[in-house]
């Protein structure tokens, strides 16, 4: 009767642990990017009173007689499903969709979360909004924007977007030019010229007008072109540009390569252009050409950023230039369910988690990250009040064992009397 006590007390021990795990999952419904344990039993060591048999020619095998001690709990299982994202139009909100984990630190070492909740300090820095602790990634080059994701990752590997205070600069390199030119005007006395100005940027930001002059050829269905500075930049180059004359396409002729050379007293060093004149024709109506477009840009400060879903920040700056400013890192584990939970959303490593695999988003099975959402916890409550209802169950079960056996040692006292 007193192994019957001591499994029943066992049960009840092992009950509230289990009532434990689930009160917790439910205090955490609601926790960001929660994800929620359960708890297995496992039978206790059996008392064997005899053992097991083999058959004879005249006997059956008999089985063992065994008797259980009670019930242990085996271990908590994470459950790391995903959980379903929520909209908060924050741009420093990050959910990842899929496999992964972002990297924080908080200088000495590195943890790992769901929990896409952060904000920027005043350090330009993206931050947990809980901890402080600051989110790992690459940055990228200041003047190209390239991003070396093959870098190791480390604590001093934050993520840095000082909006206002970065400024940049794109130096031109290429000019595309538009329109028509008049295919009558080789019918007329003269030679036709058209002229278009385009304002071009040197690497320090600094401005140059350059003009370009096309000039009717005497060869029919041919122009030529020049270029030319005005203050105090020169330009330099020239070319033909050749017409099928049956439909006014271009042949020949495009692109063409100037060369821009600033003043002297600005210290920038000349630097060379290459001109695109495909989207001309050559059609009988009126001559009109005109730079479409350019890729050079003044100075311009950080204005504001997003995030792709990829994890590249996107700085854009007031001058209307776009520029990678960095890319977050996410880390993938053989297995996850090994992680250890250090409170405040975040995880550590074990030795049964193995070593973390980081990379970027979308690549060797990590998830994409989805900016302006939050992961929500992963609990089910209908499952979990269940869960509530079975464990109370096994408790008051248990007790009525304890209560029965004390009841029946009880009545074999009393036999005294």
């Amino acid at each position: 009767m007193l192994q019957a006590m001591l499994a029943g007390v066992a049960s009840i021990k092992a009950q509230q642990t289990r009532m434990n795990v689930i009160g917790n999952n439910l205090a955490n419904v609601n926790t960001t990017a929660y994800k929620g344990s359960r708890v297995t039993f496992q039978d206790m060591l059996a008392q064997t009173v005899r053992g097991a048999s083999r058959p004879s020619a005249a006997l059956g095998g008999t089985n063992a007689i065994q008797y259980g001690l009670g019930v242990l709990v085996a271990g908590t299982d994470i459950n790391q499903e995903q959980g379903s994202l929520n909209a908060t139009n924050r741009p420093t909100d990050f959910a990842i969709q899929g496999n992964g984990f972002f990297m924080v630190s908080n200088g000495d070492r590195l943890a790992y979360t769901r929990d896409g909740s952060f904000d920027l300090d005043a350090a330009g820095d993206l931050v947990h909004r809980a901890t402080g602790e600051r989110l790992m990634g690459w940055t990228a080059d200041p003047a190209t924007g390239q991003i070396n994701t093959n870098a190791p990752i480390g604590p001093a590997s934050r993520i840095t977007i000082p909006i206002g205070a970065r400024t940049a600069v794109q130096e031109t390199t290429n000019v595309t030019w538009a329109g028509n030119l008049d295919s009558r005007e080789f019918n007329l006395p003269g030679l036709a010229t058209v002229n278009s100005v385009v304002r071009v940027y040197d690497s320090l930001g600094g401005s140059h007008e350059v003009s370009i002059t096309l000039t009717e050829s005497a060869t029919p269905n041919e122009w030529n072109w020049t270029v030319a500075g005005s203050a105090g930049t020169t330009a330099t180059g020239s070319g033909t540009l050749v017409y099928d004359p049956s439909n006014g396409q271009m042949l020949s002729g495009s692109p063409g390569s100037i060369t821009v050379t600033p003043a002297a007293a600005t210290g920038v060093p000349a630097f060379p252009i290459d001109l695109d004149f495909s989207a001309i024709s050559q059609l009988a109506t009126e001559m009109q050409v005109q730079a479409s477009s350019q890729n050079g840009f003044e100075p311009g400060s950080l204005s504001s950023f997003s995030v792709n879903p990829d994890g590249i920040v996107v700085g854009l700056y007031t001058n209307g230039l776009t520029r990678p400013l960095g890319q977050i890192a996410l880390a993938i584990f053989p297995n996850a369910n090994g992680l250890e939970r250090q409170g405040s959303n975040l995880w550590r490593n074990t030795d049964n988690s193995g070593i973390p695999v980081v990379g970027t988003p979308r690549t060797g099975g990590r998830g994409q990250i989805n900016s302006g959402f939050l992961e929500q916890s992963n609990i089910d409550i209908g499952n979990e009040f269940t869960e509530l209802i079975i464990t109370q169950r096994g408790f008051q079960a248990n007790t009525r064992v304890v209560t029965t056996v004390d009841e029946m040692l009880q009545e074999l006292i009393n036999m005294k009397r």
